[in-house]
């Protein structure tokens, strides 16, 4: 390589250099703000982790905390003062206070709770399944024994996942109303669904054999 052509690539690259330096100059501050970013969401991540965990952490210690207590009514209570600012946690309280009040005796105020529940635009379709038939399980809460027969039908009818349970309490109903033998068939046919729990199978079971149907009869 000849002195001429040397001089001109250490001059080309003397120039490179400039230029570098005067863009990291220029725009250097953006890959540091870049960097400071990316630090400072990891650690706003990492707090709002650990904050949630506390927060968990907290409300388990007061359900725990209210569950202890004496009675239904004070179990109740200590539940509803219990605070959160995550919705699903807010809804499982609602259940537990809902349970609560019921065993208290107080199924209009547990019936008022669920239909809060029922209420919330945004909550999942298994939370206002649940809230529907817990509510329909209440007894003296001013809805009609029609109404109630008419609302079970219609979740016995559909996909949810409480429609077994739904065809148990009506045969509940027709049991009470001194229907048997229509008591008895919706019983066997709960019995012949292949998504019957173990639990479910079981009741039903004992109620068919209370009513004077031998085990094992019809296919049971």
């Amino acid at each position: 390589m000849s002195e001429t052509d040397s001089f001109i690539e250490e001059v080309s690259e003397e120039v490179r250099k400039d230029r570098l330096f005067a863009l990291m100059r220029k725009y250097g501050w953006i890959a540091v703000l870049a960097v400071l970013l990316v630090v400072s969401g990891t650690a706003y991540r990492e707090y709002s982790i650990t904050q949630r965990i506390l927060e968990a952490e907290k409300t388990g210690d007061a359900i725990l905390a209210a569950m202890e207590l004496e009675t239904n009514s004070q179990r109740a209570e200590a539940i509803g003062k219990i605070e959160s600012e995550e919705q699903n946690t807010k809804i499982i309280l609602h259940f537990l206070q809902a349970a609560e009040l019921s065993s208290a005796s107080a199924p209009q105020q547990a019936a008022a709770l669920l239909q809060s529940i029922e209420d919330l635009t945004k909550i999942g379709k298994e939370y206002s399944d649940l809230a529907e038939f817990k509510k329909l399980l209440l007894e003296k809460t001013g809805l009609s024994d029609e109404q109630r027969l008419l609302d079970l039908t219609a979740i016995a009818n559909s996909a949810s996942p409480y429609r077994l349970l739904a065809e148990e309490q009506i045969a509940l109903i027709e049991l009470g109303s001194g229907q048997i033998k229509e008591a008895l068939n919706r019983l066997s046919r709960v019995l012949e669904d292949a998504s019957i729990s173990d639990g479910l199978r079981q009741r039903a079971s004992q109620l068919k054999i209370v009513l004077g149907e031998i085990p094992g009869q019809n296919g049971q």
